[in-house]
């Protein structure tokens, strides 16, 4: 069946419905990454937006439940150019399509996506369509109303306290968003975790006594939640504090910082990273809009620790004095041999000492 990409300049793509069939709303971006499109899907972090893929082929591995990153698939649409469905994998447990199906969501193959990329490259991200329904442009064009971004972090938190017994640093989790791989890195360091809701009070986190509070990744603005910055200015000082993509924007918010919306953000699995405390180059999975203001952390007694290779954005930073500090990347997303999961041994190594 037929399906239609509309974008909000005007531009209409032509193409093949895969998955659900019917009409999704959302902002139009693109993911560099050539594996790992199960992840991508269900990360918590994509909420609201329709992603493409740069990568010709999607599907060949097939999908394996254990590889997902939340409940279900959180994107609001998907932009391939070749879908595959015959998996050739021996852990896989469902096709591509099967999984978009089984989860509702609206796809569009045999794409340009090439074509999609450059596009938001040059004039940004943008609000589309997907429509596999027989309806008219100017009808595509008036759904383009309804995409709202501005609660998408209600939508992907936990909305209970969650606990996950260790024997090691009890951590509180304070949930935008989070990706089971985060959770996966604290379990295997043996950190007795609780998860709270984004919106907890500083008195119920603190209730607990953590050594430690881990800020986590989420989607969205981190404006739209400006609430919780509240809630951590008053955590600064206590225990030691780690921020993750979200979490980084929100603790650099509470340290008086600022952050601002990139043309066209950083999503994929290849972009290098310099850590300048330890003098090596990293390459980093990513997936965010926004970015925090370079200048914004110059004074406040912070020193910024990473740096993005490509565009020399604002990567990471940790406090001079406090046990604090912060990556915009996903430690936990393990692009390649040499990974930053020595972020949470520093995290935990940081908790120790309290």
């Amino acid at each position: 069946m037929n399906s239609i990409l509309y974008l909000e300049d005007g531009t209409v793509f032509m193409g093949k419905a895969i998955g659900q069939m019917g009409i999704t709303v959302g902002e139009l971006v693109f993911n560099t990454s050539m594996t790992g499109y199960q992840e991508i899907l269900t990360d918590p972090s994509y909420a609201g937006q329709v992603i493409t893929m740069c990568y010709p082929y999607i599907g060949n591995y097939g999908i394996n439940y254990n590889s997902s990153q939340s409940e279900k698939i959180q994107v609001k649409g998907i932009v391939v150019k070749n879908m595959y469905n015959d998996t050739s994998h021996y852990l896989s447990e469902n096709s591509f399509e099967g999984f978009l199906k089984e989860n509702n969501i609206v796809g569009i193959s045999g794409i340009d996506t090439r074509s999609i990329t450059k596009k938001i490259r040059a004039s940004g991200t943008m609000k589309c369509v997907i429509c596999s329904k027989n309806e008219s442009i100017n009808e595509i064009k008036n759904m383009l109303n309804f995409y709202d971004d501005e609660k998408l972090v209600a939508q992907v938190s936990t909305s209970s306290i969650k606990k996950i017994k260790g024997n090691g640093p009890r951590v509180a989790v304070l949930d935008f968003g989070i990706k089971n791989n985060i959770i996966e890195n604290l379990k295997s360091r043996n950190c007795d975790i609780t998860i709270f809701p984004y919106n907890t009070s500083y008195e119920n986190i603190m209730s607990i006594n953590p050594k430690g509070i881990l800020l986590s990744n989420g989607p969205g603005d981190p404006k739209d939640v400006y609430d919780v910055v509240g809630v951590i200015k008053k955590m600064i000082s206590t225990v030691p504090i780690f921020g993750i993509c979200l979490g980084h924007q929100l603790l650099s918010l509470a340290l008086g910082g600022d952050t601002y919306k990139m043309k066209f953000g950083h999503r994929g699995g290849n972009h290098g990273v310099y850590d300048s405390d330890t003098d090596k180059s990293f390459i980093t999975s990513q997936n965010h809009g926004y970015a925090v203001k370079r200048d914004s952390l110059d004074k406040n007694n912070i020193k910024i620790t990473h740096v993005n290779l490509n565009d020399n954005t604002v990567e990471g930073f940790r406090h001079k004095t406090l046990p604090i500090f912060s990556v915009q990347f996903h430690p936990e997303g393990s692009p390649g041999p040499t990974d930053t999961s020595y972020l949470f041994d520093k995290f935990l190594s940081l908790m120790t000492l309290v």
